[in-house]
């Protein structure tokens, strides 16, 4: 009888999940076309946060939606959908392979095939990074790919920053997850690629429950993003007109400024500092003011009196500085590469992760006082925010 069919592939499902052996379940062939359905739908057990979930993600034709659901909410949802939305469903254990295959007129027919996979993976952390795909509407909304999902030679640069950067999100949240509802802020989001990268990813692949904002103070450009958005139906992601410094959300759970021109970025990590934000991560450009006051130690200047070298020490001064700050602030901090020369001259990244416990301001004062004193700095702009007063 079909009913049988049915039963026997979700009692198999069950007891597949409950027994940690399903790799992933999958519901195909739509009973209605329609662009605003998914085409199918695929599941696989996760664990996050210690807790094991049900991940179903709906893959539309212009976009993918991931859900997390408790195992037994889980796998009635796609019971329904199987009845309403699909004609037929895979599930992939570490025993079988079922498919069940539904005709139009109610009859369902079963197979059995041999398992094709030897490990069920349960955790996000175990996972391999995976890359914004190219093909991914909003990427040629904002011009980085063709129509057809091909990355221009004009996008090249962009794309690889993309996707490193998301991979740089990707591996802190490995060791720092993100609360449910969390709060992310972009500070200074531009034309917004990267921004809609870091949301593709966190909702549609980690299946976050996330909301994120991109700050940005030219209008336009505020406007094309907000279209971007909507027309790719990220319900969970905004963006807001204003200065760096006047935006003043009452949480933020990650913060994100690239590029962000001079003191800027100070501006952008005391936001995140006054709000005791979880994250930060900054790659900053243009650092103008401690350039203006330094002086060059006499025993440096064979070196240092040098239009361009000057530059760059000024640079690596004005973001160790920063990182000072940031550990008197309670965070612990790294600075590394975060593009190749190659591809862009402002290739510094600070990443900032708050640590429990007190912070040591005091020690972490001795040693930017010694900077300061060594290379003649008077002001600071990120420590004139943090300690005026």
């Amino acid at each position: 009888m079909p009913n049988d069919a049915r039963t026997q592939f979700w009692e198999t499902a069950r007891r597949a999940t409950l027994s940690g052996r399903l790799v992933k379940l999958t519901l195909s062939k739509p009973r209605r076309k329609d662009a605003e359905l998914p085409r199918n739908l695929y599941a696989r057990p996760v664990e996050l946060k210690d807790e094991h979930v049900l991940q179903v993600t709906h893959r539309y034709a212009d976009r993918e939606e991931a859900k997390n659901y408790p195992y037994a909410e889980g796998l009635r949802y796609l019971q329904d959908e199987l009845v309403e939305s699909f004609y037929n469903a895979d599930l992939f254990s570490l025993d079988e392979q079922l498919s069940i295959m539904q005709s139009r007129k109610g009859n369902a027919r079963l197979r059995e095939q041999g398992p094709q996979h030897r490990e069920a993976v349960m955790t996000h952390d175990r996972e391999k990074f995976r890359a914004i795909a190219a093909d991914r509407p909003y990427l040629h909304a904002l011009g980085i790919t063709t129509a057809a999902g091909e990355v221009t030679a004009a996008g090249r640069r962009k794309y690889k920053q993309i996707n490193k950067f998301v991979e740089i999100v990707d591996g802190l949240l490995r060791d720092h997850p993100l609360p449910a509802g969390a709060q992310v802020v972009d500070m200074g989001s531009g034309s917004g690629y990267l921004t809609f990268a870091l949301y593709d990813h966190l909702v549609n692949t980690l299946g976050l429950d996330v909301r994120v904002t991109g700050v940005e103070l030219r209008p336009q450009l505020v406007e094309k993003c907000r279209q971007i958005a909507a027309e790719s139906h990220f319900t969970q992601l905004h963006f807001a007109e204003g200065y760096i410094d006047t935006y003043q959300p009452e949480r933020i759970d990650l913060l994100i400024a690239l590029h962000a021109c001079d003191t800027a970025t100070d501006d952008a990590l005391y936001q995140g500092i006054r709000v005791g934000a979880e994250i930060m991560i900054v790659a900053p450009c243009c650092q103008k003011q401690v350039r203006r006051d330094m002086v060059v130690p006499d025993d440096l200047k064979p070196l240092l009196d040098n239009g361009i070298l000057l530059e760059r020490q000024a640079a690596m001064v004005t973001d160790g500085l920063r990182a000072l700050y940031l550990q008197g602030a309670g965070y612990a901090t790294k600075l590394f590469e975060f593009i190749p020369l190659e591809h862009t001259a402002k290739n510094v990244m600070i990443t900032a992760v708050k640590q429990a416990g007190t912070s040591n301001r005091a020690g972490a004062q001795v040693q930017w006082e010694g900077v300061k004193r060594r290379f003649g700095v008077e002001r600071h702009r990120l420590e004139e925010l943090l300690y005026a007063g």
